[in-house]
């Protein structure tokens, strides 16, 4: 579960946002002012994410992640801002921000761009860990290529996604929510419901030995899918 710091002082707007993040599977945690919000980050690493309100009662989310930048140069950082202006985007991306939400806004519209940042995130990662292995299945992460006993896949770009969300949660349910919030196809439009069937239909037929009883792609019905590990 991906920690974020949340750093917002409008009592209102922080019980929304704690909900939805939670119920969106994030682990969440709340500053109200800088002053506050410098003690949480003294442990930096413990977060994968930060969202910063720009004007607090004792500082600017500016300054925080000026800070931030001179520790860390890899942690997502998303701005909330009440305004629009160019001036305020611009001061926001220069002091290392990665993305600016309007207020108000969505709250679907800003998980979205959370599970965007971390996955960006996650590829400069990649440089620390490049495979993933999980029984009898390898993923290079360099390389986009994954090996099943030895023997690599033939997957398309959406079924290579498919497979690394699954086997980095192996053993985990993954809801059908949390699936088509996480992968997109080549166009950048999102995935409906519909056309995940299809893709977990196609994995199925790549990794199994037979797919109408799969041992790895296994269906959780009325939640979503789970890997399950299978030794060679």
């Amino acid at each position: 579960m991906n920690r974020i710091l949340l750093l917002e002082d409008d009592v209102s707007l922080i019980d929304g946002l704690v909900y939805s993040l939670k119920k969106n599977e994030f682990d969440i945690e709340v500053a109200r002012t800088v002053c506050e919000a410098k003690q949480y980050l003294s442990e930096l690493d413990r977060y994968d994410l930060l969202i910063l309100d720009v004007t607090l009662p004792d500082g600017t989310g500016f300054d925080v992640c000026e800070r931030v930048r001179k520790e860390n140069q890899q942690i997502p950082i998303i701005f909330l801002t009440a305004s629009d202006e160019e001036v305020s985007i611009i001061r926001g991306l220069d002091s290392g921000g990665d993305d600016y939400i309007t207020k108000p806004f969505k709250l679907g519209e800003l998980c979205s761009r959370i599970r965007a940042l971390l996955r960006r995130a996650g590829v400069s990662k990649s440089e620390k860990n490049t495979s993933m292995e999980c029984g009898d299945i390898t993923i290079d992460l360099l390389g986009s290529r994954a090996t099943l006993k030895g023997k690599a896949l033939d997957l398309t770009s959406a079924e290579y996604r498919l497979l690394c969300l699954l086997v980095r949660n192996a053993n985990r349910v993954v809801t059908r929510d949390i699936i088509l919030n996480e992968l997109w196809d080549d166009t950048g439009n999102f995935v409906d419901d519909n056309t995940l069937s299809v893709y977990v239909r196609r994995l199925r037929e790549k990794v199994e030995t037979n797919p109408s009883h799969p041992e790895h792609l296994i269906t959780i019905r009325g939640f979503g899918y789970q890997w399950k590990e299978v030794s060679i």
